[in-house]
């Protein structure tokens, strides 16, 4: 079958009957309309219900962490902890990274197979989790953990991608509220998911045997990726996959000169948000076990739960505003909450500790911000702002830079508390809030929210107009049969 998109040199003042030109159309749809829409719905409740699992194993540690130091207060030292932690998050970067190259070359349903199978083998490692020395364990944890992230990791590209894409042909006007409900909300919400989890089987194990209560936590979240295993395996690429892939010769230099810019605020705003967000979540609660003076697992984990929780409305709200207010004001305003909130508690940190309930309230308020502005935006407009033959590759690379910059403020964190004090990990947040708000406002671009098609539409007038004569689109597909359609899509993409 004849290629979807075969592109030839152009000159550059020939605009819309150019492209339409070059746009061979094929008499039949490869895949019947039924089929793909039912497919396109599957993958966005799938993709949202498997990003459950990344958000509880991004959490988990979180009391794992509380529940280890007492298991092993000699053993597990602030190093070690450290190295468990960033274990997921360095395997998430390689993941991302991986993923993201892997889901334009050979399709999304092929990279979202490959990361459930990772995220279950490293959970299953998680649990088994034994050595011949403690330490020994730790280690082997900490592969674990790394195969797991990998697996969480490759799921942001893959998953993200493959929903922004279905959610563009099946209900295009609502596609950013969709968006956000399937991906950051999944993330934010496996924090109090992981830790109601957690209090349920530390309960049911009468608040003892600890060494059970981790590692049937760690099997736990081996069962939430094999719930939608059969839907991801059964699932079709998207249509614009299969229109706009690039699988051979990739322009990459031209993708640089076109996305710099977009590039350089996806990544910056990232790796600022993750600086913060990662480090105060997974460390949230030694940051309220200090608080709450000899309180017990229990107690710490009930308010962990409450932070958990607060934090939560931010991701409603930014839904439900992001098509009204516009997806970079959201992201400025979310980032201007970590100067406000980051602050107050900052600056007030001796005296606000001193009532733990409002401590935990304010702690909550400076992550739901959070989660209202770069986390709901980020994810959303680095699925947006790239065309679809490198969409899985761009948004990789972001989120990878903003997973280094979770890992840095992760081994930061312990150093800044123990040479600066315990409020100037709040006030940290705060200046980051300050340079995300400037590096939005200069990088980030203001989207509506159109469809996708007009900026794979853009970029290949683009790279027409360079001399790129690459293919775009599968092997296999037969395009739509409406000509109109592809023209329609030129003439909005030039007039834009």
């Amino acid at each position: 079958m004849a290629s979807a998109h075969i592109l030839t040199a152009l000159p550059e003042c020939d605009s819309s009957k150019a492209i339409a030109h070059n746009t061979v159309q094929v008499d039949t749809i490869a895949v019947s309309k039924e089929r793909q829409s039912l497919s396109d719905l599957f993958t966005i409740f799938a993709s949202g219900f498997a990003l459950i699992s990344d958000g509880y194993q991004n959490n988990l540690m979180t009391m794992t962490n509380v529940l280890l130091k007492k298991e092993y207060p000699k053993e597990y030292t602030s190093t070690v902890s450290t190295r468990v932690s960033n274990a997921l998050l360095v395997g998430e970067v390689i993941g991302q990274i991986v993923i993201g190259l892997t889901c334009d070359y050979l399709g999304r349903k092929t990279a979202i197979v490959f990361t459930t199978l990772m995220i279950v083998i490293g959970g299953i490692l998680a649990t088994a989790s034994h050595g011949i020395t403690i330490h020994g364990m730790f280690w082997m944890m900490t592969v674990a953990r790394g195969i797991i992230g990998f697996g969480a990791g490759g799921e942001y590209p893959a998953s993200s991608t493959s929903a922004s894409e279905a959610a563009n042909d099946l209900i295009p006007k609502h596609r950013g509220p969709a968006f956000i409900m399937v991906t950051n909300f999944p993330l934010s919400f496996g924090g109090p998911f992981a830790v109601s989890i957690f209090l349920i089987v530390l309960m049911a194990c009468q608040q003892t045997h600890y060494s059970t209560v981790w590692r049937v936590c760690f099997g736990i979240g081996c069962v939430w990726p094999l719930t939608v295993f059969y839907f991801r395996i059964r699932m079709l690429n998207s249509v614009l996959y299969r229109r706009g892939a690039i699988k051979r010769r990739v322009p990459y230099m031209l993708v640089l000169r076109y996305y710099w810019k977009t590039l350089i605020g996806t990544c910056g705003a990232w790796f600022l948000y993750d600086f913060v967000t990662f480090p105060n979540g997974v460390f949230s609660g030694t940051i309220i076990s200090s608080v709450v003076h000899n309180g017990t697992i229990l107690q710490i984990g009930e308010y962990q739960l409450l932070l958990g929780a607060i934090a939560l409305p931010g991701v409603f709200l930014g839904a439900v505003l992001c098509d009204r207010v516009g997806r970079k004001r959201i992201m400025m305003i979310g980032f201007s909450g970590y100067l406000i909130f980051g602050l107050i508690i900052g600056c007030a940190y001796d005296r606000i500790t001193k009532i733990v309930p409002l401590f935990v309230v304010f702690y909550g308020l400076m992550q739901s911000s959070g989660n209202f502005g770069p986390g709901n935006m980020l994810g959303l407009l680095s699925s947006e702002s790239y065309a679809t033959g490198v969409r899985g590759t761009c948004y990789g690379l972001s989120a990878a830079i903003g997973k280094a910059g979770a890992a840095i403020g992760t081994q930061a964190f312990q150093p800044i508390k123990a040479h600066l004090g315990d409020k100037w990990t709040f006030i940290i947040a705060a200046i980051c809030g300050v340079v995300g708000v400037l590096v939005t406002w200069v990088f980030v671009p203001d989207l509506s929210g159109e469809d996708l098609r007009f900026r794979d539409e853009r970029f290949r007038a683009y790279l027409v107009s360079k001399g790129w004569d690459g293919a775009m689109g599968e092997d296999d597909l037969k395009a739509d049969a409406n000509q109109g359609i592809d023209e329609g899509i030129a003439v909005g993409a030039v007039k834009s």
